[in-house]
């Protein structure tokens, strides 16, 4: 079983950067598939991007261009880098992994605002 903990978000003026980061523990995260999600207040909670246990990546259109995900299999760490932030993407960002069932982590809030 795996332990998530997410790190890296604040408040960002809006095309501001921030670089979140998911640190596993309990398990060797190259096996899980992982991904990033994040619930707006009011909102459902919606995938922002995802990457498989071979390294590769998927996007959600409202972040392609702006947002990568990575991983550090050596580091048991996923991390999110995202640019050209806008107040849309004011939300809490979760980090989940997959491997027969969805681990997740307590969530890092991201607040985009001038």
């Amino acid at each position: 079983q795996v332990q998530l903990v997410e790190s890296g978000g604040g408040l960002v003026q809006p095309g501001g950067s921030l670089r979140l980061s998911c640190a596993a523990s309990g398990s060797m995260l190259s096996i899980y598939a992982m991904g990033w999600y994040r619930q707006a207040p009011g909102k459902q909670r919606e995938l922002v991007a995802a990457i498989t246990s071979d390294g590769i990546t998927n996007y959600a259109d409202f972040v392609k261009g702006r947002f990568t995900i990575s991983r550090d299999n050596a580091q048991n760490t996923v991390y999110l880098q995202m640019n050209s932030l806008k107040p849309e993407d004011t939300a809490v960002y979760y980090c989940n992994a997959n491997r027969l069932r969805n681990y997740w982590g307590q969530g890092t809030l991201v607040t985009v605002s001038s």
